[in-house]
């Protein structure tokens, strides 16, 4: 057995650094291409971008936008979600999901999340969608990194005619029984923030969708909302993909997979380690792979005091996410209470995402899972 060190380090969420210094030659190569062209809105560069994004996912369409809560809204827009209708997002997730709705005009309607996945609870769905009449939509957010039961989602949302866009910012790259997340409702939305699994050099994101007539909405929209220039068609809006933006991320899919991998051989050495610890390691649902944008752990006490422990010991792990959708003050309105969405909140109230990204070396690892274990225990 390998002695463990007792020295105190510090172990970040996240060293894009690492990540970047390997492929950097790549990446200025195809920057210097970009800014020689000077082609910097769409371009060349984008549609090199979307063509190997839809040959990666499987989809039909890829539309490069300006970020991942834009996506969100495009795709409502373009599946024709309006000022008034209502639309079903987990409680518990980054409030993104529910901004992009109330961007448009809708009004989100909170659902609780399953237990164990923190996906969104099919049964609550199911309360919601046999009571209120004026859903429209649901988005289910495939949270950390595994998918929501996409069968189960599309299965009511068949039954009661509504249209279903993926939350897969935090997922891309991880599948939903062979098929890739954001590849199976009418759209799926991906964000590329820096500190995704495949991150940009900024903001950037990107709706996939199999449906043409979507898909050709979703291109006007984003760019003011005309197909030629000066002659617009739509109320669109100004939500293009920068070109330096998708040059850096063609680079970086290539290696999507590999650093995936990396990240669930980092959650496999953690899974063994806290075994044996009064802890919930990430559940593994049968119909999903997991990319663990997240490695998030489930304890019995606050969530937030483990964080400041593990801070004190130079460990850079968080909470996602304290607060719930249904009780955040920009919510309010909504007339959601403490107490609706159970799950959701004992949720917000006990788990912690430690550090678990690809490059992690195999000393600070170690490091990570004997702090942990040790403010556990202690």
């Amino acid at each position: 057995m390998r002695k463990l060190s007792t020295e105190r380090m510090r172990v970040a969420a996240l060293d894009l650094k690492r990540q970047i210094k390997p492929i950097r030659r790549q990446i200025d190569a195809a920057i210097k291409k970009a800014v020689d062209n000077t082609s910097f809105i769409l371009g060349a560069g984008v549609s090199e971008f979307e063509r190997n994004v839809k040959e990666y996912s499987g989809a039909r369409y890829a539309v490069g936008v300006s970020n991942g809560t834009d996506a969100i809204s495009l795709a409502l827009l373009a599946l024709g979600i309006k000022h008034g209708d209502e639309v079903v997002c987990p409680a518990f997730t980054y409030f993104a999901t529910a901004g992009a709705v109330a961007a448009v005009g809708a009004t989100p309607v909170f659902a609780d999340i399953d237990k164990d996945t923190y996906n969104i609870s099919l049964q609550s769905l199911k309360d919601i969608l046999s009571r209120r009449k004026n859903i429209k939509a649901v988005i289910p957010v495939h949270l950390y990194g595994q998918c929501a039961d996409m069968g189960q989602v599309l299965s009511l949302a068949r039954k009661y005619g509504i249209k279903v866009i993926e939350d897969a910012a935090q997922a891309f790259g991880a599948e939903y029984m062979g098929r890739k997340a954001g590849t199976i409702g009418d759209c799926g939305a991906v964000s590329f923030y820096p500190g995704k699994n495949i991150g940009a050099f900024g903001d950037a994101g990107m709706v996939l969708t199999n449906n043409k007539a979507v898909a050709e909405r979703l291109f006007i929209l984003r760019n003011q909302g005309n197909k030629d220039k000066y002659y617009h068609s739509l109320l669109g809006r100004n939500n293009r993909l920068d070109a330096i933006q998708a040059v850096v991320l063609d680079v970086k899919l290539k290696y999507l997979d590999d650093w995936n991998k990396g990240r669930g051989e980092v959650a496999c050495y953690y899974d063994r380690y806290f075994s044996s610890c009064a802890v919930q390691i990430p559940f593994r649902a049968a119909y999903s792979t997991h990319i663990y944008h997240q490695y998030t752990l489930r304890g019995k006490g606050s969530g937030r005091k483990i964080v400041e422990r593990l801070h004190e010991r130079g460990i850079d792990a968080r909470v996602f996410y304290p607060v719930p959708l249904h009780l955040q003050e920009c919510f309010k309105c909504l007339g959601y209470k403490a107490g609706d969405f159970p799950e959701a909140e004992a949720a917000a109230r006990h788990v912690f995402s430690i550090p678990v990204f690809p490059e992690l070396k195999r000393d600070e690892r170690e490091y990570v899972a004997s702090q942990v274990k040790d403010v556990l225990e202690s």
